[in-house]
């Protein structure tokens, strides 16, 4: 997956940051990578520091056979 795109789960409550969305609570800008936000940016729901931020596993949707 493209890092500019790669969602991260917070391991303590469970929010994604989408970069497609930015942070709407906090003003990030649509397209922000999570790489590229500040340092001292923390959890918008329980104020967690990046670290404790996971990649998504990204899994392929479901096509039903031909």
């Amino acid at each position: 997956m493209d890092k500019k795109r790669q969602q991260y789960r917070c391991a303590i409550c469970g929010y994604i940051y989408d970069p497609e969305n930015g942070g709407r609570i906090g003003s990030i800008p649509a397209g922000t990578a999570f790489e590229d936000l500040p340092d001292e940016w923390t959890c918008p729901i329980c104020g967690s520091d990046k670290s404790q931020f996971k990649p998504t596993i990204s899994r392929p949707m479901y096509q039903p056979p031909k």
